[in-house]
């Protein structure tokens, strides 16, 4: 894809970049050069849109007026202004990449039948896929756990391994990152991020959107990167421009200087709380401040990372000489870091903490002394619920008395101490409520932050020395995000002691955030199910919703690195750190966490000692190559993928059989049946669960109907090629809270006509033999969570039509639109309980019969059966967000346009 549209109309700006020493590193369209005094009062993240709108201005896709409109943000950022933005790259992981081919061979079929020609069908921007998503804790505490896990994953996922393989030689513009390499965000920040493209001549800032919601962990970089919904993403890699309301910017100034001993996770944590609390919802957060400019990179990056859970599309830190100075670091080489700041100084993208700066303008503001921050943990069951270290004992017995909610488990007073003892591996073992029994350091948030993972190395070093151990009947794990931690920990000599606590390096990939943490021990799973303990899982990740890391770790808590470790060494979360001791040592004295916690010297020594430039150099130069377990895999030379019937992870998908050119238009809804009622909080994991596949469920049914083996069935995330899997995984998570079921837990639902109770899946089939259309109920902040295709896919194949909500999540909402499924909005500060709504009704959904007759955002009248009526928003932003409905979906949108090209 060229970088210049095919009708340049902002030609004239186009500049020369000169080199330092003479000729130039190529031609960019110069803001400066507009001579228009609006720019430098601009946020950098909104000159990062105004540059892309002219790069790519052909008056068509993107016009004249949608530049304008973009730097004229001061006052069109208060009108929900629709513009376009087609970003330099995209960014997939293999849960998302495999779904996303699988779309983009099935729409090369469609085009076939459609009588065009199937290669249209191929990447035009850059597409990157790391395979992360696959790893599995099988084997932990173990020195074998590495090569044990990466032998499991390459056997359990050859096929789709095969698949992705056959995409890489199928698809132009696509490179397959091969698993073992690390997490997609670490990857991306440590060796993808090209921060400045320089592509036939012209150069122009990287900008990524990518299928994981914590993409913006690249924003750490300076480089504008958010998650998207796959089918929006897949979208986006055919050259279809993104349509977007153009955000407010929350200018986020940070000052003062982190105390001793507090981390930034801790930071991270008390960050996601103010900005859940002020409100940054389809938003961007951009950074500044004296304390940004002393900053370390990867704080910056671990505050980025966690944007989705905060609820904003961006939280930006534009580039700078710390950006500049870890870009070196990293290994990028001095030409290209060059480039890069000639560049950006050029263009006003670069800040310069040492010349005066313009005023920016922003949306809101924020302010946080870092001072001010403690030492903490997140949790329950949310990552905004921070809880103080200090406050931690209480809190956790406030939880355990409070009525089941995000912050209760309803245990009655006389069972809250209760004591089961049990036999770990002919070993005598107890466990309370409170019992910690998964410890891990997961990659994603923490592992690109070097700080951090030494800092957990020195906790176990000081634990060892002491004579601390980890009970031997807590899953402990440590997955890296890359390859290269586990070089800086092995230099350092850190990794044998947490080796020596059980912290063995499982795999480079997503694992226990995810839901990948395996089985546990069977005596350590009964004895939490048969006697209802409240057992609890402790995690340096970034997810802790309920049913996500485990089923049957109900509390799982948010913390870093060096309290991962702390906590293990515990074993329970009922433990006030400040007054009680964490165990004894070997001389027989009790040790506390004073004890084994370094300083900030100490973190700071190792740091400047074993991260050095050449790891990352030696690391990324041999990590396209693979290894030899991916090296055989055999592929098919046919751009046209062959589909086989009887694979249980890749299968064709029904969304373009039987299209034609004709447009589907507006589904009627008249009549249709609640499916599921929900309350506030409702997840993707809800909705489309991603860990392991419950034995007893319509998913598993599946499997063994086709001679899967139990031990074989592998996880949701892993099946998401195959359709079949994946409708009957939808709403089969065992935590669904259906209020049809009148306070019941699990993936069931209330068939309305028969009033039979029924799994999710057997409900709907039900009522689409029968041609009844159904519709979803829920609360507010809807499909929170990860941004998960599955979640608009599953519910589309199950009959939904529309989901009436309180709220929506911005990604998930963006994701129904693109499967066709209308999302309404209550209004008026209405919802279904004040509605009294029992979703036992037949509703009734007034749309005007054409899409031309209705306007973004519009009210939609919606009436019942029992005589009720109430008015909703339609949730649908723009006149393209109306087309694709119209269309039936993105993608059949993108296939008809291809077409008429």
């Amino acid at each position: 894809m060229t970088t210049m549209a095919s009708e340049d109309a902002f030609k004239g700006i186009l500049t020369t970049l000169p080199k330092p020493g003479g000729g130039e590193y190529g031609k960019f369209y110069s803001l400066p050069a507009l001579n228009d005094p609006r720019i430098n009062r601009l946020p950098y993240s909104i000159r990062i849109l105004v540059e892309s709108a002219i790069r790519n201005c052909d008056t068509f896709r993107v016009t004249k007026d949608d530049v304008q409109n973009i730097i004229d943000w001061e006052k069109t950022s208060l009108k929900q202004t629709e513009i376009p933005f087609m970003p330099a790259r995209v960014i997939l992981q293999d849960a998302t990449g495999v779904p996303a081919l699988v779309d983009l061979a099935s729409m090369r079929d469609a085009m076939k039948n459609l009588g065009n020609d199937p290669n249209k069908i191929s990447p035009l921007v850059p597409v990157e896929l790391v395979i992360d998503h696959s790893v599995q804790v099988d084997v932990a505490r173990s020195e074998d756990a590495l090569q044990a896990n990466m032998e499991f994953e390459i056997q359990r996922n050859r096929e789709r391994f095969g698949f992705l393989k056959w995409g890489s030689s199928a698809f132009h513009n696509l490179l397959v990152i091969p698993p073992g390499s690390g997490i997609v965000h670490q990857v991306n920040l440590e060796y993808l991020g090209r921060v400045v493209f320089n592509t036939d001549g012209i150069l122009y800032p990287d900008s990524v959107i990518g299928t994981d919601s914590h993409t913006p962990m690249i924003d750490g970089l300076g480089v504008a990167g958010w998650g998207v919904g796959g089918i929006e993403a897949e979208a986006a890699m055919l050259g279809q421009p993104m349509s977007m309301i153009l955000p407010g910017v929350v200018g986020f100034k940070l000052s003062g200087k982190l105390r001793d001993g507090v981390t930034a996770t801790d930071l991270v944590l008390t960050v996601t709380q103010m900005l859940r609390k002020h409100g940054v919802v389809a938003k961007f957060v951009e950074f500044n401040g004296e304390s940004v400019r002393e900053m370390s990179l990867t704080d910056r990056a671990t505050i980025a990372n966690m944007c989705p859970e905060y609820g904003a599309t961006m939280a930006f830190f534009p580039v700078d000489d710390v950006t500049l100075e870890y870009l070196r670091l990293t290994g990028r080489s001095e030409e290209t870091v060059s480039m890069i700041e000639s560049y950006l100084r050029a263009n006003r993208l670069f800040v310069d903490y040492k010349k005066a700066q313009h005023e920016i303008v922003y949306t809101s503001h924020l302010e946080l002394d870092l001072g001010e921050v403690e030492s903490c943990v997140s949790g329950p069951k949310r990552p905004i619920d921070r809880v103080p270290l200090k406050d931690m004992k209480a809190d956790w017995h406030a939880c355990l008395d409070n009525k089941v909610g995000f912050k209760g488990f309803g245990i009655p007073k006389g069972e809250k101490h209760k004591v089961v003892n049990f036999s770990f591996q002919g070993h005598p073992a107890e466990l309370k409520h409170g019992s910690i029994v998964i410890a891990a350091i997961t990659s994603c948030t923490n592992t690109s932050n070097p700080s951090v993972m030494l800092g957990a190395g020195l906790v176990a070093k000081k634990s060892c020395e002491l004579g601390l151990e980890v009970k031997q009947w807590i899953k402990t794990s440590l997955a890296p995000g890359s390859r290269v931690v586990t070089e800086y920990l092995r230099q350092s000599g850190l990794q044998k002691y947490l080796n020596q606590l059980g912290f063995h390096t499982v795999g480079y990939g997503c694992t226990t955030c995810i839901g990948n943490s395996g089985e546990l021990d069977e005596s350590v799973a009964s004895a939490i199910s048969e006697n209802d303990i409240i057992a609890v899982s402790v995690l340096s990740g970034n997810r802790n919703f309920e049913g996500r890391v485990h089923p049957i770790t109900r509390a799982n808590y948010l913390a870093s690195p060096p309290l991962v470790v702390a906590y293990a060494l515990a074993g329970t979360v009922d433990i006030d750190f400040s007054k009680e001791p964490i165990g004894t040592g070997k001389n027989g004295k009790d040790m506390y966490l004073k004890d084994i916690w370094p300083s900030n010297e100490e973190v700071s020594e190792a740091l400047q000692t074993y991260v050095l430039p050449g790891m990352f150099k030696s690391i990324y130069e041999a990590i396209t190559k693979g290894n030899p377990l991916w090296d055989q895999l055999s592929i098919p030379a046919s751009s046209i993928y062959s589909w086989d019937p009887n694979s249980t992870y890749i299968h064709e998908p029904p969304y373009f059989k039987n299209m034609t050119m004709e447009l589907p238009g507006l589904h009627r809804i008249k009549n249709s049946y609640c499916l599921l009622n929900f309350r506030d909080g409702v997840t993707t994991d809800h909705i489309s669960p991603p860990g392991s596949i419950h034995k007893d469920s319509p998913a598993a049914k599946y499997l063994l109907e086709r001679g899967v083996d139990s031990k074989d069935f592998n996880s949701y995330s892993s099946r998401r090629g195959n359709d079949e899997v994946m409708v009957r995984g939808t709403f089969a998570n065992i935590r669904l809270v259906n209020k049809l079921l009148n306070g019941e837990v699990g993936p069931k639902t209330i068939h309305i006509p028969t009033g039979e109770k029924m799994t999710v899946y057997d409900a709907a089939m039900k009522y689409k033999n029968a041609g009844q259309d159904t519709i979803i109920l829920a609360g507010a902040d809807y499909g929170i969570g990860s941004s998960r295709d599955w979640a608009a896919k599953g519910p589309l194949l199950l009959g939904v039509k529309a989901v009436i909500a309180k709220s929506f999540e911005r990604i998930h909402r963006s994701n129904l639109v693109g499967m066709g499924i209308i999302p309404l909005c209550f209004k008026n500060s209405e919802d279904a309980e004040t509605l009294q709504l029992t979703g036992h009704e037949l509703f009734t959904i007034k749309l005007p019969g054409k899409v031309g007759e209705i306007e973004p955002a519009q009210d939609v009248h919606v009436t019942t059966n029992t005589g009720k009526s109430f008015t909703c928003k339609l949730c649908l932003e723009t006149k393209v967000e109306l087309a694709y409905i119209d269309h039936g979906g993105i993608l059949p949108y993108v296939i008809r346009n291809l077409i008429k090209q």
